[in-house]
């Protein structure tokens, strides 16, 4: 059974959403440009306006090399 998120009802339901929120960021750690951010954000409103409360998994930069 395949389910959209249009028709979905998030109601009481805790929704986990993975994001890709590996911005561009400046020498500060300012974020250069947002437009991943912006993208996510109407899927995001949706599940709360549903009346679902949001889980959000993402991750920023690159593994580095582990020393052992």
């Amino acid at each position: 059974m395949q389910q959209f998120i249009d028709k979905y009802d998030f109601k009481g339901k805790r929704a986990i959403v993975r994001v890709d929120f590996n911005v561009p960021l400046d020498e500060n750690f300012n974020i250069t440009d947002d437009t991943r951010i912006v993208r996510a954000m109407p899927t995001l409103k949706k599940v709360l306006a549903g009346g679902g409360s949001l889980i959000i998994m993402s991750h920023l930069g690159r593994p580095k090399k582990v020393d052992r």
